[in-house]
């Protein structure tokens, strides 16, 4: 599955008939990123009823917006993962951006909120992000409140 730019915050997805998430691992997680401008990843755990509670939500989501990549992570089976993102509470929602995590939040969202959140994601000047975070490693800081 690979994502083409097609001008300013527009993304096409290439994607298989039958999945509209996919599976992140450690081998697959670096090159989706890089590879995809826009990417959604959900970390769960099949143990997990809020998570589960949210997947439906997810991949509502993910039919509703086919020009984004959506992907999950199974903390359970990506260990590795969930620990270089520090992971600490699931469902965990993050929006990647060109490469820019722009969002990172604990718990599962309803549908309108979720909608919301991917709405003004798109939104996002990525320039305007990445001088942000610029400045606030010039100052000292840990990056920009995107």
């Amino acid at each position: 599955m690979t994502a083409r730019r097609r001008g300013a915050g527009q993304y096409e997805r290439r994607r298989t008939a039958h999945m509209a998430t996919i599976e992140l691992t450690k081998e697959n997680f670096d090159q989706i990123v890089s590879e995809n401008g826009f990417v959604l990843i959900d970390f769960w755990a099949q143990w997990c009823g809020p998570c589960r509670g949210f997947a439906p939500v997810y991949e509502r989501a993910s039919e509703q917006n086919p020009d984004l990549v959506f992907g999950k992570v199974d903390t359970e089976a990506q260990q590795e993962l969930a620990a270089a993102f520090q992971i600490q509470s699931i469902p965990t929602l993050m929006i990647v951006r060109d490469q820019v995590a722009v969002f990172a939040q604990p718990g599962a969202l309803p549908e309108p909120m979720l909608t919301e959140l991917i709405g003004k994601a798109r939104e996002l000047d990525m320039d305007e992000v990445r001088a942000k975070i610029a400045e606030a490693g010039a100052d000292g800081g840990s990056g920009a409140d995107a």
